[in-house]
């Protein structure tokens, strides 16, 4: 093949992955226009208006928002330390020992991920109310785990079953007790699928509905439910709403690009393994 062929072949190629990532991005650039559209412009789909920013003042200065984003931080980034603190010695135990219906119990953890959240959200807000556990950061923080802790304990149990069991044998003939071994060799050998796993819980918690819908209230508001409250009865606040949504999805976006490549790497050999 002569090379103006070759040429001409790669900018077909990259003419169409541009016009397939302008399709796939749109929603999220027309949200992001949306922010700065005033009340008479939102509803026209012209590129052409007078950009404002009353509708980052009315979220972030004249609203309850930035509380309610510090819900959704509190919650989630606590839901995911406790299910990799969980999470991961329970991965090496389904890794490394053998015991009777241990593939079952995998399973079964596995399974909460897979059952919808309406099929226990209606008993578990029964049982926070008895608890005390409604509308507090601890009931959230709790029922978050049926989400989060399947994901990384799936995830990181491939990455210790890859790993020979020669390598900590080595680092205990060299003196290191168990803890040494697992916190000094383990570990580092496992942060990819760690990094990726957490990252992937992190979004799922930090985007979930249902349960904080439910179990939650005028004390902790997540950004997920708070948005609900630009919806009027009489009239729906779109350019609030564009706000208040595409300022809680930065902390996913952020956190994706800064690890680019353990997330790549970590989905790409650590979730299809276990």
């Amino acid at each position: 093949m002569s090379t103006s062929k070759k040429r001409l072949g790669s900018i077909v190629r990259h003419g169409l992955l541009g016009i397939w990532a302008i399709f796939a991005l749109f929603p999220l650039i027309w949200m992001l226009i949306m922010t700065f559209k005033s009340e008479a412009d939102v509803m026209t789909t012209t590129f052409i208006f007078t950009p404002t920013l009353d509708n980052y003042r009315q979220v972030l200065l004249q609203s309850d928002y930035l509380r309610f984003f510090t819900d959704s931080v509190i919650t989630s980034v606590g839901a995911v330390l406790i299910s990799v603190l969980l999470g991961v010695p329970a991965a090496y135990a389904l890794a490394r020992y053998k015991f009777k219906y241990k593939e079952g119990l995998a399973f079964q953890i596995l399974s909460f991920r897979f059952a919808p959240e309406l099929l226990v959200v209606l008993p578990l807000f029964m049982i926070y109310q008895r608890m005390g556990l409604h509308d507090t950061y601890l009931g959230l923080i709790w029922v978050y785990q049926l989400i989060s802790m399947p994901l990384i304990i799936w995830v990181v149990r491939g990455y210790f079953e890859d790993i020979s069991v020669e390598i900590e044998h080595a680092a205990q003939v060299d003196g290191y007790n168990w803890w040494q071994v697992f916190m000094k060799t383990l570990v580092p050998l496992i942060k990819p699928g760690l990094v990726s796993s957490a990252l992937l819980a992190f979004i799922f918690v930090w985007n979930s509905f249902t349960f904080p819908l439910m179990l939650s209230g005028f004390n902790v508001s997540p950004v997920t439910v708070a948005a609900m409250r630009f919806l009027a009865s009489h009239t729906v606040q779109y350019g609030q709403m564009a706000v208040a949504a595409t300022i809680s999805a930065l902390p996913a976006v952020v956190f994706a690009l800064l690890i680019q490549k353990h997330l790549v790497r970590g989905l790409s050999f650590g979730a299809v393994k276990g």
